[in-house]
C-alpha cells in the first residue's frame, strides 16, 4: 500500500497536517497536491478547530516540486495546470486554500523550504522558521516564473524590488534572513513551540472574531476604500450578532476566563 503523502491529526482545538515524503525531502507531486486540497476541504467543514499547523515530516519542510515524479503523467499535469472556467488551477488552489480557512494556518519550516514549498509557506498566515532553514524562490534556475499563487503573499509581503530579486536570481537565504525581510513571521531554534505560543494566544479570544478578522485583512487587500469600508461594517455586524462575542464581552466584563462555544462564522 502507498504511504498517504498527507497525515492529518486532529488534537483537541489544533490540527496538525503534515507533508509526507520524507525520503524526498517532501518534494511535491501530483498526489501530494491532490492529497493536501483533500485535507484542508476537510479540516474547513470542522468548526471545532481553532488553528492548523502546516509541517514537513523529516528534516525538511519542502524542497519544492519533484519534477521526476510530477511530470510523469503529462496529460494529468495539463489538467492540473489548466484552470478552465475556474480562477485558480490545481497548482495554486493548492496554496491558495489556506487562506480561505476561516482559521489561522501557521507554517513551521526547517531544512529546504524550496520553490512550491515557500509558496505553501506564504500561503500560510503566519510562518515560524529555524534560523538555519533554507529558502528560495528556486524557480530561476529551471527558467521558470513563482508560481503555485505565490507572486499574491510576496507581492503583500515584500517590497516589488526584493520580490523580483529574490525571484530572477532564485538566491539562497537563510531562516532569520527570511524574517528580517518579512517572509517568515517568527525565527526560533524550536519553531513549534512558538508556533503553538501563539496558537495559545489566538484560542483566548472568540473563534468568530478570529475567522472574521482573517477574512478582514485578507479581503481588503485588493479593495479600493468603499469597498475595505464595506466590508469592514459587514463583518463587525455579524460579530454583533454571534453569541462567541457575548461570551467574550461578559468574560472581559467579569475578569474570567472566557469558555468559548464552536465557531459558528465562516464556512
Amino acid at each position: 500500500m502507498t504511504e498517504p503523502r498527507v497525515l492529518t491529526e486532529i488534537d483537541g482545538p489544533i490540527a496538525y497536517v503534515w507533508l509526507n515524503r520524507p525520503d524526498k525531502l517532501n518534494g511535491v507531486d501530483l498526489e501530494l497536491i491532490t492529497e493536501l486540497i483533500a485535507a484542508a476541504e476537510a479540516l474547513r467543514g470542522n468548526r471545532d478547530i481553532r488553528a492548523v499547523v502546516l509541517q514537513g515530516k523529516g528534516r525538511s519542510f519542502c524542497a519544492g516540486l519533484d519534477f521526476a515524479a510530477a511530470f510523469k503523467d503529462k496529460r494529468r499535469v495539463a489538467r492540473f495546470f489548466f484552470a478552465g472556467p475556474r480562477t485558480v488551477n490545481q497548482f495554486q488552489k493548492v496554496t491558495q486554500i489556506w487562506r480561505t480557512l476561516p482559521v489561522p494556518v501557521i507554517a513551521v519550516v526547517q531544512g529546504h523550504c524550496y520553490g512550491a514549498g515557500l509558496q505553501l509557506a506564504a500561503g500560510a498566515d503566519f510562518r515560524f522558521t529555524t534560523p538555519d532553514a533554507t529558502w528560495s524562490i528556486l524557480e530561476a534556475k529551471w527558467g521558470l516564473v513563482p508560481d503555485m499563487a505565490g507572486t499574491v503573499p510576496f507581492g503583500e509581503l515584500l517590497p516589488a524590488d526584493v520580490a523580483m530579486r529574490l525571484s530572477m536570481t532564485g538566491e539562497s537565504f537563510t531562516g532569520e534572513r527570511a524574517a528580517e525581510l518579512g517572509l517568515a513571521t517568527e525565527v526560533s531554534d524550536e519553531p513549534l513551540k512558538a508556533a503553538l505560543a501563539l496558537v495559545d494566544q489566538i484560542i483566548e479570544r472568540s473563534p468568530d472574531s478570529v475567522a472574521a478578522t482573517k477574512q478582514l485583512i485578507y479581503g481588503n487587500r485588493h479593495r479600493g476604500l468603499r469597498g475595505a469600508y464595506r466590508l469592514e461594517r459587514k463583518l463587525q455586524a455579524a460579530m454583533f450578532k454571534s453569541k462567541n462575542t457575548t461570551i467574550a464581552r461578559k468574560a472581559g466584563t467579569a475578569k474570567e476566563t472566557p469558555v468559548f462555544g464552536p465557531r459558528t462564522f465562516g464556512s
